[in-house]
């Protein structure tokens, strides 16, 4: 079964192309690399034996997604990565966001209605619940007014998603992701952030090779137990897998609504303190860092609620917060090698 991976170049995309791969499906990337390598094509080969079929295509000229489509009839599912996902930079920059995150998704949808029967995996963030009032939080907590255009773009895209599905073959599964960390084992693939990193992993391991002075801790003053905010993390390969399991749910018919949406987490908060604590501690590695002011925008706590990612997807995190950070520094070595 072919399967078109957007984005697929990208952190999470690349890892989705090696669990695709290692289940027997045929991969197919569209990539415009923006924010991603050619490279990486190596690292999936590395790893899985396999090449997959990679097409440069900006996804925002729509007739190049239509001449896609038209010369690659046998697909019949989609993952959907591509987009533009850094939270300042859509502060600054909306239009460029709303461009890229909404007109490739419709773009897409125009394809994918004109089938039969079409399998849709959307990449959706827990950043739509805003500051949810209860933890852990649960698919049916309310979404919340966006604290930024960039997390405004997976709420709108997850309304097309609802409005497309009411009037089109397309049966869609919207993954609200936490906080992907981490690397594969092989360190093969990884996260390549350009420029300053916004995440907090690849910030840890580029000051723990030297390219970095310090790390930043933005507040100490929040209500959590050590004074710093809390977030679920996730290894990038169990949600990786995630993926693989939604998308054999819709192709075996087994989603029970036409859109059906789950939280990827591990169900757990971690205090910023006890990742640099863990990533110490896995590493034998002492960190330099500071405790500075809060960032705008940074809400105190958000972890999942799993119950429903593993009593109806049926599947589960089986890599930990050490897994991540150890395979996170073992890729941060190769590529300053």
């Amino acid at each position: 079964m072919k399967i078109l991976v957007t984005g697929g170049l990208g952190f999470i995309g690349s890892h989705t192309v090696v669990e695709l791969q290692n289940e027997g499906f045929e991969v197919v990337i569209i990539d415009n690399l923006s924010n991603s390598s050619e490279e990486v094509l190596n690292g999936i080969t590395a790893i899985t034996g396999v090449k997959p079929v990679f097409e440069k295509i900006d996804l925002r000229d729509k007739k190049a997604v239509q001449d896609f489509f038209n010369r690659n009839q046998s697909i019949t599912g989609v993952i959907h990565f591509a987009a533009s996902k850094a939270v300042g930079e859509s502060v600054e920059n909306p239009l460029l966001y709303y461009e890229n995150n909404i007109g490739t998704l419709v773009y897409l949808l125009q394809e994918l209605q004109k089938k039969d029967q079409a399998h849709f995996i959307f990449s959706s963030s827990c950043t739509v619940y805003g500051q949810a009032d209860v933890m852990p939080i649960t698919e049916s907590a309310p979404v919340q007014q966006a604290m930024s255009p960039y997390g405004n773009t997976k709420q709108i895209g997850e309304e097309i998603i609802h409005d497309v599905a009411k009037v089109s073959s397309i049966s869609s599964i919207l993954l609200r992701y936490f906080n992907p960390i981490g690397a594969h084992e092989s360190a093969e693939i990884g996260e390549l952030p350009l420029g300053v990193p916004q995440n907090l992993v690849p910030f840890i391991t580029q000051t723990a090779i030297g390219l970095r002075k310090e790390l930043s801790v933005f507040g100490n003053d929040y209500p959590t137990p050590d004074g710093t905010a809390i977030r679920d993390y996730i290894h990038v390969v169990d949600l990786a897998k995630a993926h693989v399991v939604a998308l054999k749910r819709l192709i075996a018919n087994k989603n029970i609504e036409k859109v059906e949406v789950f939280n990827i987490g591990t169900g757990k908060g971690s205090s910023v303190l006890e990742v640099i604590q863990s990533f110490e501690r896995v590493n034998n590695l002492k960190l330099p860092y500071k405790i500075v002011g809060r960032r705008e925008g940074d809400i105190t706590e958000a972890y999942a609620n799993t119950d429903s990612a593993f009593n109806v997807l049926g599947w589960k995190p089986e890599l930990t917060l050490d897994d991540a950070l150890s395979s996170a520094w073992k890729w941060e070595q190769k590529i300053r090698k």
